[in-house]
């Protein structure tokens, strides 16, 4: 399948990108090679072949979620850098915008 110019340029405005003439011959050229290999797919006999929904047949194994204190909040303030009180003080990762 041939990828137009038209198509091209819709996509780098629809992805708000910028090319040049030769960017956009080599983007065009990459397209053609995508669909071509996606169209080759297309010639598979994939009609008795069951859906892959996992890589291999392993389940996760995972433990119960008990809950527990493993620290208390004496021992946790201790190491902490900046402590108010009964908490660990951070830096403000949020800034206010006028």
């Amino acid at each position: 399948m041939k990828v137009s110019k038209e198509t091209v340029d819709r996509l780098a405005e629809l992805s708000r990108l910028e090319f040049s003439e030769t960017e956009k011959d080599q983007i065009r050229n990459d397209l053609e090679k995508i669909v071509g290999f996606v169209e080759k797919l297309s010639e598979l006999p994939v009609d008795n072949v069951e859906p892959l929904v996992y890589m291999s047949e392993e389940q996760n194994v995972t433990r119960a979620d008990v809950p527990q204190q493993v620290m208390g909040l004496e021992e946790a303030l201790k190491n902490a850098p900046r402590k108010d009180s009964d908490y660990i003080r951070v830096p403000k990762v949020l800034e206010k915008k006028d």
